[in-house]
């Protein structure tokens, strides 16, 4: 029985996160969201979004006064980490236990399948107090269970206990009567009955471990609850690494090392060199984000000599394969170290081609053989999670978000075999139980409940000359229809401000940590130089290796320099305005045009021009003439980049407000050199303000001209709302009636 008397030094492989200070009431709503909190916190006890808790509490019901038993739970898709009152349903357990006669009468008429998916509907029927939270499946488990306090975690300990293939056995010799072994079933009402009988029959019981599932146990409190957690997790950990010690340690894991990775530098190139083409591949339907991980304990499993056999079983647990599939696709052959990297990317190519060939045909035949007459349609046919021997694994989501968890799932599913097989075999669950978690009628009616996907969805751009103006407008307008940014700029920490103001806005910062060497969210910070080749094309790698590849790139970076008062520009300052308005866009093209290819998905680029391209005028020679090149080559690179990248300009009017290239000495030039009136110690803001209503009252809409405003055009020529547009020119300049094509 759990002491309270936990402490740091008697866990290895778990960590005490409970507060005793923790201002909360025992036996509270308060006191379940802790121990929530505390156990999501050590991600060794369960899952991203996996998991759930419960607690049994007297409430005063809001129709009769009366007090009566309520039972909160972590509703469907809470995370227990972060996990507040509004994740949790509360339900009378007075009618879920009601529920027990309409499911027996429904099982007896030969609807035992049905109503197990029509129980959960019934759930809503429960709720106490309005409570709008949908309640999880794992319901009926928490409230037939005769406990006050619930935990179902999914430690890789456990399910390593639970994935074996001496499961009974195991369990019996980890925890004697203290923990009952219970046979696969699928979550649900019938579970929750078996729990329920089980409890009746085994009264000295503490907790369950669920066959190839994970841990459920119970507590009078709260705490006790959760310490016996700890305790339980601990047991089956150390029971794995004494019988692993046994086997002979750490060089015999998954049967040894047969394989060696290559150095890690290779490995960036390779990767950098391999993935946007991956990407393509499995992107046909639906474009993915990469995650990708070669740490020391991936490439342990990857290079061992039983790699291949466990990766062709595919995972145990249903939340992880519900993220990872059945399976993963494997290569199994490490490349040599003193291959060129050239070579080595053929090969890889070759070899995961025809991979990927096989893993389709191999889905396609899992569906077929196990689908039943109401089943949903076949899904996505391609791997979620590629494993490459010598290289690392490759993790595949709809954003940045879910490629991690998916790798971070079968990080998991890989412990749960390396503890599995130390105990006794791993197993896996048969195809046709796994078939019906996937395609599971409930599951599929949460797919089609989730909101529908934003316009840029999947999409990687990347804007350069993000950390101010147009650029991190551009950036900032973009990531709302859900692209993942790239924020690109000379000064890295420009570029890397944007970034963090879009994680704060988005919430999608760094997630878990860990997994590898493309830790980021929704958006991250870069630096490039865009004159030097080199530059662009180390940065555009960098994106490479953070989301997989990329699908478009916005060029607001620019330079102006004034001529002098006597109307000459150095040929140095000629030089470089020319390098950074027009070569450097061109370098960004050529470099990406590389990438756009390999990865053989339509993509868009959008230089930035000027509407001084269209009018000439004095004090501005260089640039004037540089935008004016612009113009063209924006026309030049898209019949280069046709049909597969379609390259447009945008032309803004003097934009003011805002912009880096209006710094406060240029403002008060200009509004010196057009005799408007100022004093020397105005605030800048007002100065800006003065010239940018000067610019707009030379145009016909009267109206000063914004990063925003510009930043909306970028984004129409980046979505596919102008699809059919390419080679153009969109002027946003307020109507300069002087910019007019003629």
């Amino acid at each position: 029985m759990p002491t309270n008397n936990l402490t740091p030094t008697s866990l290895k492989h778990v960590t005490i996160h409970w507060n005793p200070a923790y201002p909360v009431a025992p036996n509270s709503v308060d006191e379940l969201i802790h121990r929530s909190n505390c156990l999501g916190t050590d991600q060794r006890i369960t899952n991203t979004g996996g998991g759930n808790t419960s607690s049994k509490v007297s409430e005063k019901d809001p129709l009769t006064g009366e007090m009566v038993e309520v039972m909160w739970v972590k509703g469907s898709g809470g995370d227990l980490r972060t996990s507040k009152k509004e994740n949790f349903s509360s339900l009378y357990q007075s009618k879920l236990l009601d529920l027990q006669r309409v499911y027996a009468a429904r099982a007896e008429k030969g609807l035992k399948s049905p109503a197990e998916d029509e129980m959960v509907g019934m759930f809503s029927h429960c709720t106490f107090n309005l409570n709008p939270r949908p309640s999880s499946i794992d319901t009926p488990l928490h409230s037939f269970i005769p406990h006050a306090h619930v935990d179902h975690t999914h430690p890789n300990a456990a399910i390593s206990v639970a994935a074996c293939a001496k499961s009974i056995e195991v369990t019996k010799e980890i925890y004697g009567d203290e923990v009952v072994h219970l046979p696969w079933m699928r979550p649900g009402f019938e579970l929750g009955l078996a729990m329920q009988e089980a409890c009746k029959n085994h009264p000295q019981a503490k907790g369950f471990i669920m066959g190839q599932h994970g841990l459920i146990n119970w507590g009078k409190t709260g705490r006790e609850c959760y310490e016996l957690t700890l305790e339980l997790i601990e047991k089956a950990a150390e029971h794995i690494e004494k019988k692993q010690a046994e086997r002979g340690g750490e060089a015999a894991i998954f049967g040894g090392a047969i394989q060696t990775a290559l150095p890690e530098e290779k490995r960036r190139e390779v990767f950098a060199a391999l993935l946007p083409w991956l990407r393509g591949q499995v992107s046909q339907k639906k474009r993915f984000i990469a995650t990708i991980q070669d740490d020391e304990k991936i490439l342990r499993f990857l290079n061992s000599k039983d790699a291949p056999r466990l990766a062709e079983l595919g995972t145990s647990c249903p939340d992880h394969f519900l993220r990872t599939k059945i399976k993963p696709l494997f290569v199994g052959t490490a490349p040599k170290a003193d291959t060129p990297v050239d070579e080595i990317v053929a090969s890889l190519k070759t070899q995961l081609a025809a991979g990927l060939e096989k893993y389709r045909a191999d889905y396609a035949a899992y569906y077929n053989a196990c689908k039943r007459a109401d089943s949903p349609a076949m899904r996505d046919p391609n791997p979620t999670v590629i494993l490459i021997a010598g290289l690392g694994m490759v993790a595949f989501g709809k954003d940045k978000s879910e490629s991690r968890v998916t790798a971070e799932f079968y990080n998991c599913a890989v412990e749960v075999m390396r503890g599995a097989e130390a105990i006794g075999g791993y197993i896996s669950l048969p195809a046709q139980e796994a078939f019906d978690i996937e395609y599971w009628a409930l599951e599929e009616a949460k797919l089609r409940r989730m909101p529908a996907d934003k316009e840029l969805a999947g999409r990687v751009v990347i804007v350069i000359g993000a950390g101010s103006g147009i650029g991190r407008e551009t950036a900032l307008r973009l990531v709302r229809e859900g692209a993942h940014i790239v924020c690109v700029d000379l000064n890295q920490a420009a570029a890397q401000a944007t970034a963090d103001e879009i994680l704060a806005k988005t919430g999608l910062g760094i997630g878990v940590a860990g997994t590898g060497i493309s830790c980021c969210g929704s958006a991250i910070g870069l630096q490039a130089d865009i004159t030097k080749r080199n530059s662009i094309r180390a940065m555009l790698d960098q994106v490479i290796l953070a989301y997989g590849g990329f699908d478009s790139i916005a060029v607001t970076a620019g330079i102006f320099v004034p001529s002098d008062t006597t109307g000459h520009i150095p040929d140095d300052k000629w030089a470089l305005t020319f390098n950074i308005n027009v070569t450097g866009s061109y370098l960004v093209a050529d470099e990406a045009a590389k990438d756009f290819k390999a990865q053989g998905l339509r993509g868009s680029m959008v230089l930035t021009t000027s509407a001084n391209a269209a009018v000439a005028k004095k004090g501005s020679l260089a640039y004037d003439t540089s935008k004016a090149a612009a113009n063209h080559l924006v026309r030049e690179l898209a019949i280069e980049l046709a049909p597969l990248v379609r390259v447009n300009g945008v032309a803004p009017a003097t934009v003011v407000q805002g912009s880096a290239m209006f710094p406060r000495d240029r403002v008060i030039g200009s509004l010196a050199k057009y005799g408007i009136a100022y004093t020397d110690d105005e605030a800048t803001d007002s100065l800006t303000t003065k010239l940018a209503q000067f610019y707009a009252d030379r145009t016909l809409t009267r109206s000063p001209i914004t990063p925003a405003d510009q930043a909306e055009a970028y984004f129409l020529l980046i979505a596919d709302r102008l699809s059919k547009t390419t080679g153009q020119i969109v002027t946003v300049d307020g109507g300069l009636h002087e910019a007019f094509l003629r």
